[in-house]
């Protein structure tokens, strides 16, 4: 039996903190692109103890208050959405109901891991087109991707990207679209799904949305877990025309979403100041860490997001930058060995005294070694 495509999970706190011998409450986690605490509104809506049902019973099938909160959010009718236990299974969703087991989908990389993990455990062929280099801001390379997408079922979109943190150049998704129709019609067949990844969209104020109009076949992806710093709740909503939501419904498992977890995202999307409040706070640190790492010799490229990619010329160096950190209790996100990014860290922009921390620890890193006293 062939052994399925899995996810690399990050180690635990617990286990970072073994391994490294650190206290456990030194270890800040900069590996995984979340906040470094929820919004107050989380532990006000958990005080009030007002759900929709019982804790003992199943959460309501339809998710209605929460498709409610969300449709006014994004613009888009309650039947252009479907709710799933955040962005992940979103994703899983999309594979089982447009992947054929023979199929194939193309992933432009670097990006996100989980692509590849939901194609390949449908028993499709992940067909890797990689992007521009970071000079021209790590873009899709669109006549590869055009191309690729001949012989696949599903086109994976993430902009702004992860892990680069930079978005797609203003026209480029839209082309995209318009020549994958074309192409299609040509050939006499259906045009792919193209799943657009929006995790990080609140980070630049601006969405795709409205492509679904023209490329019926478009799913974006939105989440809970980035700009709302609510991971720990797992919510995430795929968002596309009535007739492709229909499609992907049949494959969601009842009640995977909480009830606990629909009453807070359902405030947390009705109320602006805690958007607002996150994303000033990650623009603020964001460029006070970027400047800090650099001072210290990082290579850090721009981004739009919660995150920041920076680059350190070979592996080898990129994994001593890593043990390092990892000494002191700080975790970052590596890439393994052939990765695109195997000589990068991504690091995520957490609190002023946790960014403080990683600048200190690379100031640190980039002195020489002392010389032992003979």
């Amino acid at each position: 039996m062939t052994t399925p495509a899995v996810y690399s999970w990050e180690a635990t706190d617990e286990q970072v903190a073994a391994r490294y011998g650190v206290p456990l409450d030194r270890i800040a986690r900069f590996d995984l692109n979340t906040s470094p605490t929820p919004p107050d509104l989380a532990t006000r809506v958990l005080a009030a103890g007002r759900f929709a049902s019982p804790l003992s019973e199943y959460p309501p099938s339809d998710y209605r208050r929460l498709i409610d909160a969300a449709a006014a959010r994004y613009g888009v009718g309650r039947d252009e959405l479907l709710v799933g236990a955040g962005a992940d299974e979103i994703l899983d969703l999309v594979a089982k109901a447009f992947l054929p087991p023979s199929g194939a989908a193309v992933l432009p990389t670097p990006t996100y891991a989980m692509y590849r993990v939901v194609t390949e455990q449908r028993g499709a062929r992940a067909i890797e087109v990689p992007r521009l280099g970071q000079a021209d801001g790590w873009g899709l390379d669109l006549p590869a991707v055009l191309a690729a997408a001949r012989a696949a079922q599903v086109v994976w979109l993430c902009s702004p990207n992860n892990p680069t943190g930079l978005p797609e150049p203003p026209g480029t998704v839209d082309t995209l679209l318009m020549d994958l129709a074309a192409d299609a019609e040509a050939d006499g067949r259906p045009a792919p799904i193209v799943v657009l990844d929006e995790a990080y969209a609140e980070f630049v104020g601006a969405s795709l949305l409205g492509l679904r109009r023209d490329y019926p076949r478009l799913v974006v992806v939105r989440t809970a877990s980035k700009a709302y710093a609510l991971a720990g709740l797992r919510v995430g909503f795929a968002v596309a025309r009535p007739e492709t939501i229909a499609a992907i419904a049949p494959y969601r498992p009842p009640g995977s979403v909480s009830t606990v977890s629909v009453a807070i995202v359902t405030a947390a999307l009705e109320d602006d100041t805690v958007l607002e409040a996150n994303l000033a706070r990650v623009e603020r640190e964001r460029d006070r860490l970027a400047a800090g790492l650099r001072a210290a010799g990082w290579d850090v490229g721009p981004s739009v997001t919660n995150f920041l990619l920076a680059g350190f010329g070979s592996r080898d160096r990129a994994i001593d930058v890593a043990q390092g950190l990892l000494r002191r209790g700080l975790v970052p996100r590596t890439f393994g060995e052939g990765h695109p990014l195997a000589d990068h860290l991504r690091v995520t922009v957490r609190d002023t005294d946790e960014n403080d921390r990683l600048i200190a620890a690379a100031v640190e890193l980039a002195l020489p070694a002392p010389v032992a006293a003979s």
